[in-house]
């Protein structure tokens, strides 16, 4: 069976075992596409089939993205990864570190010690968090008002620290700061920048933080998962006119889209002779960036949202810039030093530098985690490696 073959049947035994409603997959090589699959439909409600053209919301595998560019300024002189990221993005100097609630529930503050740098933002260990992840700063938010980051207010990047800076790794908001940064710095909305600087390139004619009427045609609905294990849809969508473009989750795009983005990583930083990061950037990007800081498990504040969140328990994983790095081989066959990373409605993706292939899989369900859609992504890539 060709691993085209197995791919298309993890998808359909995925859909037909309710795993998911539809869902895309593809693998590809340095040198193109190895094999792609795509099964279900867009909805619950729909009967249009899922297919690689399908547009989805990526999430947080915005994240990578958002962090080459941070990367491309970096290259160029105009951003630095270890000065203080204030000298560039005022906000960052005013950001103190939540403490807890006095009597009266009102948040308490300390002064930040250390400055926030790029390295913190796009390492994680800035002292930023989610909400989902955090049950403290969902109180905060919830206390005075302040709208959850994926509204995309200005209000959202004032919310204080959970740590000081460089003190450990705890996912949270750190790339839409990054994303701020490159907006300062190129003097272009992160959007725009994206578009002439990454997505012309390398031909990303389907990805943007503004759903096009052409894209809108093409789109998936969000699906939640219920108690009883089903998948109903859900209204959702990302704000089309945000305050500010969300680059740690605001990006929609294709299975084909990302891949291009995932094949210039293959490729040490350029494809089809566009050069989007130097060879000796890319590099930097692909290593570990934190030291001594390791990912730890994230547990679920807000179960409608995310279950527990850890890849690969048990195997050490630091940061790059912007990629998990497994530090150990995966249980999937894929060797230490590959890099992976995900989207809270059930998309994942991983680069593998040393066998020059690399994989994407999109599903659009919440929770974030669901160990019934993981699975499928997991299932294609130990069936590439073991097709190697």
């Amino acid at each position: 069976m060709s691993l085209g073959d197995e791919v298309q049947g993890i998808l359909d035994r995925g859909v037909a075992d309710g795993d998911v409603v539809g869902a895309v997959a593809k693998v590809i090589s340095a040198d193109g596409e190895i094999c792609s699959a795509a099964a279900g439909t867009r909805g619950a409600d729909s009967d249009v089939p899922m297919s690689n053209d399908t547009v989805c919301w990526i999430a947080s595998m915005t994240k990578a993205i958002t962090g080459t560019a941070a990367m491309q300024l970096v290259e160029q002189g105009q951003l630095s990864l270890d000065s203080p990221g204030a000298e560039v993005l005022p906000l960052l100097g005013e950001l103190d570190v939540l403490t807890g609630f006095d009597d009266d529930g009102n948040p308490v503050t300390r002064p930040r010690n250390g400055d926030i740098t790029l390295r913190h933002l796009l390492t994680h260990t800035a002292g930023m968090g989610y909400d989902i992840w955090s049950p403290e700063l969902g109180q905060y938010e919830e206390v005075t008002g302040t709208p959850g980051v994926i509204e995309c207010q200005k209000e959202t990047l004032r919310i204080p620290l959970l740590f000081d800076p460089g003190d450990r790794w705890f996912y949270g908001t750190g790339i839409d700061y990054a994303g701020q940064m490159v907006e300062a710095a190129s003097g272009m909305s992160l959007g725009e920048y994206m578009t002439e600087k990454i997505f012309g390139p390398l031909g990303m004619t389907d990805t943007s933080f503004k759903i096009s009427d052409d894209m809108r045609a093409r789109i998936s609905a969000m699906q939640a998962r219920m108690e009883d294990g089903s998948l109903v849809e859900m209204p959702f969508e990302i704000p089309q006119e945000p305050e500010f473009e969300m680059g740690g989750g605001g990006l929609y795009s294709t299975v084909d889209d990302y891949c291009r983005f995932l094949a210039m990583m293959l490729n040490g930083g350029s494809l089809n002779g566009n050069e989007i990061v130097s060879p000796e950037t890319h590099a930097q990007m692909v290593t570990n960036a934190m030291g001594d800081l390791r990912v730890t498990m994230l547990p679920t504040a807000i179960p409608p949202y995310s279950f527990d969140a850890e890849f690969f328990p048990g195997v050490e994983k630091s940061w790059g810039l912007t990629f998990q790095i497994n530090e150990e081989p995966a249980p999937t066959g894929r060797p230490a030093g590959g890099l992976m990373w995900a989207g809270l409605a059930n998309s994942y993706f991983w680069i593998d530098l040393q066998n020059r292939v690399a994989g994407c899989y999109i599903s659009q369900q919440v929770p974030f985690a669901d160990p019934r859609s993981y699975a499928l992504h997991e299932a294609i890539e130990t069936a590439t490696y073991n097709s190697l």
